[in-house]
């Protein structure tokens, strides 16, 4: 059964527990838990986490694993800093997220998202293989701890994405599907790319935004609803194509205002999720 959910960011010092109450005073029992930083992969943070997450009934769906070095969102300086694509990070980038499915496995949670970078859209870039070869290790890997990986949504267009997984053999991976980075990066309309790739989507990004207006920076993300993201025909075709994931609410602001979106974000899914098994 799909449920509304959340997503949660750990930091150092982020209290979990009082994160975790949050989501469940919103109304709501899954999340997914994001971590850049890799030395938070730790027992006592498992412990902790698993705690907090038996204490207030909110499960993990998803560990969004980040990486370190520079992360610049952007058209011109992103595809040579973001994921494992720019070589010079790939090596060290990869073995942090095989820490993250370590840290996965031990919380339980069987799924790993992160942004793999700007996935070439010619199969015969001369980064492919490299990329690919990488993927396919880093996958291999999540398998051996039981984790299914998910690519989030952004960089590439669906097709491009369609075809790695395909180069993949389609099996130990899936879609984290952010319903806004289809837009903000100009690559796809987001209910359709589930025509697309929507057989592969495991749990989603809830957000919304707009088309980039300017060559080099991405779109403007925007509260749900007030978007191009349509999330009332998303839901729709992710029930045809028969995904049985979450739906995590994430809006890219901080303090009282975001707090406000995601509460209006919850009550908006809810009638959508209603009014589709009518």
């Amino acid at each position: 059964m799909n449920q509304i959910g959340v997503l949660i960011t750990l930091h150092r010092g982020t209290d979990i527990m009082a994160e975790m109450e949050k989501v469940r005073d919103m109304g709501c029992h899954c999340c997914q838990l994001v971590i850049w930083d890799t030395s938070l992969y730790t027992e006592e943070n498992a412990k902790t986490i698993l705690q907090a997450s038996a204490a207030t009934d909110v499960a993990i769906s998803t560990l969004w694993a980040g990486w370190v070095g520079p992360t610049i969102w952007n058209f011109t300086d992103g595809p040579a800093t973001l994921g494992i694509v720019p070589e010079m990070y790939r090596e060290k980038r990869t073995e942090q997220l095989m820490q993250g499915a370590d840290f996965a496995a031990r919380l339980g949670v069987s799924r790993m998202a992160t942004h793999a970078g700007f996935l070439p859209e010619n199969c015969n870039d001369p980064q492919y293989p490299g990329v690919l070869s990488t993927l396919r290790r880093i996958v291999e890997h999540c398998k051996e701890k039981g984790v299914t990986f998910l690519f989030e949504t952004g960089q590439e267009t669906p097709v491009t994405l369609l075809r790695v997984i395909e180069d993949l053999d389609g099996e130990g991976v899936g879609i984290n599907m952010d319903t806004a980075n289809l837009i903000l990066y100009g690559k796809a309309n987001s209910a359709d790319a589930i025509t697309v790739f929507g057989k592969y989507v495991m749990d989603t990004h809830i957000k919304d935004g707009f088309y980039p207006t300017c060559g080099k920076e991405l779109g403007e993300e925007v509260a749900v609803g007030e978007g191009m993201a349509n999330i009332p025909e998303v839901v729709k075709r992710l029930r045809a194509v028969g995904y049985t994931g979450n739906y995590i609410i994430e809006r890219e602001i901080s303090g009282e205002e975001q707090t406000k979106d995601i509460i209006a974000t919850i009550a908006y899914l809810k009638e959508i999720l209603e009014n589709s098994e009518r």
